[in-house]
């Protein structure tokens, strides 16, 4: 992109000034709607939940942690009364959604990834006359062999190559899994000892998908799980408001007009959050209210929306270095397929600092015995963002504050091995103690 292309959006969005100069922000979207520019409907979710109960009986039987959940790979939702007295006069309550337990792989990025994988697996079974629907799933454990004949490839910083790695080795499929340079070792080593072919690249994550999909395009008998622009990804991922709903409920949580829902989302690509923002806006619409989160290092997402440009600008357009802990989020150019689609349903976005993330993380270890990776906090941050902007005043929200829940989608940190958690702690007391 030329200077001069730069230099006239910088002048039509002041806010990209305080952006290129890495200070956290708060974008609120002016064009705020539950209006979605999409053909998927609560009907293609409804069908992928059904899929997933399909390969229940498959997935419980070869990973034995969803043994209680019979195959279903699902995360709690808890209450936190502590952060909630931490986040000084946060009226309503505060929950954790708690993606980072998720079985398999320990992240958010278990829904929209092994969906995929399963959901092509399905297909190909069905195809070569392998399965049929009314079959009993567990019968997969039998088509390694077949599987065996077929590759799939995928590009990631971390954790959607954790999901789509362990899901197809299982199965039988050879895995390719380019990683970013941002992507953690142990994230490599973890992949290796599975059986995965992991392909490292010293650029960064749009680098890394666009080498996958160029090795797929090469060969006929492999899949490429795009995380840019996958339909599948999508609909995995918004599976997750059809559960969340049935947890509100447990938890005798209202979410209406009077009682409003807000939901804070660590933004990467895009894919994650804007498939469960998809999801909750089909059950909730006006009612529910979800806001990105992004390191002020790698705001692609934010600067895609508030420009209209999408996947046509970068970060690094604007002088912008993708350097961060939060490797899950490190991503340079959002998805223009998730940007595009929920352009108006996304409420805002806002971004977060390494420091203020080592800082929750400190907090939360602290505070409620929960360990996330560095990525996964920054959710927490999004109610003071919230309380600082004018986007309640402007929906007129402040009366119903006092019944309003507000959701922390914790995105990853079960996998994370001990020795990392302790480096990551430890930094985190020293972050604080010079703060």
């Amino acid at each position: 992109m030329n200077k001069e292309l730069i230099d006239q959006l910088i002048r039509n969005h002041p806010l990209l000034t305080e952006i290129t100069q890495l200070k956290e922000v708060m974008w609120i979207n002016e064009q705020y709607s539950s209006a979605m520019n999409t053909s998927l409907s609560i009907e293609d979710i409804e069908d992928a939940a059904l899929r997933l109960q399909r390969f229940a009986p498959y997935i419980e039987k070869v990973f034995p942690e969803t043994k209680e959940a019979k195959g279903i790979i699902e995360s709690k939702l808890i209450e936190l009364p502590k952060m909630k007295e931490s986040i000084n006069h946060l009226p309503g309550r505060l929950l954790l959604k708690c993606d980072s337990h998720l079985p398999i792989s320990g992240s958010i990025k278990a829904r929209g990834g092994i969906y995929e994988v399963l959901k092509h697996a399905e297909d190909l079974a069905l195809q070569y006359n392998k399965l049929s629907i009314d079959d009993d799933y567990s019968k997969l454990t039998q088509l390694q062999s077949f599987f065996s004949q077929f590759s799939i490839a995928v590009g990631s910083t971390g954790n959607l190559g954790l999901s789509i790695g362990i899901m197809s080795a299982q199965l039988g499929f050879k895995v390719y899994v380019h990683m970013s340079a941002d992507a953690k070792q142990w994230k490599k080593d973890l992949l290796r000892e599975k059986g995965v072919h992991v392909v490292e690249h010293t650029s960064d994550f749009s680098e890394a998908v666009a080498k996958g999909r160029e090795q797929a395009s090469k060969d006929e008998n492999m899949y490429f799980v795009d995380d840019e622009s996958s339909e599948n990804l999508f609909l995995g991922y918004a599976v997750a408001a059809l559960r969340l709903q049935e947890q509100l409920k447990k938890l005798d949580v209202t979410v209406d007009e009077k009682h409003p829902l807000f939901v804070y989302l660590p933004c990467g690509v895009g894919g994650g959050p804007g498939g469960v923002t998809f999801g909750l806006k089909q059950l909730f619409g006006e009612n529910v209210h979800c806001f990105f989160a992004e390191p002020t290092h790698a705001p692609s997402m934010l600067i895609g929306l508030m420009t209209g440009l999408h996947e046509g600008v970068s970060v690094q357009d604007f002088g912008i270095e993708l350097r961060t802990e939060a490797d899950g989020l490190a991503v340079g150019r959002p998805s223009g397929f998730v940007g595009k689609a929920l352009e108006h349903a996304i409420s805002g976005v806002y971004t977060i600092q390494d420091n203020h993330l080592f800082a929750l993380l400190k907090l939360l270890a602290d505070e409620e015995g929960i360990f996330l990776e560095p990525s996964a906090l920054a959710g927490f941050a999004g109610p003071g963002k919230l309380f600082s902007s004018d986007y309640l005043v402007h929906h007129n929200l402040r009366l119903n504050m006092n019944q309003s829940t507000h959701i922390v989608w914790a995105t990853g940190g079960n996998m994370v091995p001990e020795q990392e958690r302790k480096r990551y702690y430890d930094k985190a007391v020293s972050v604080t103690s010079e703060g």
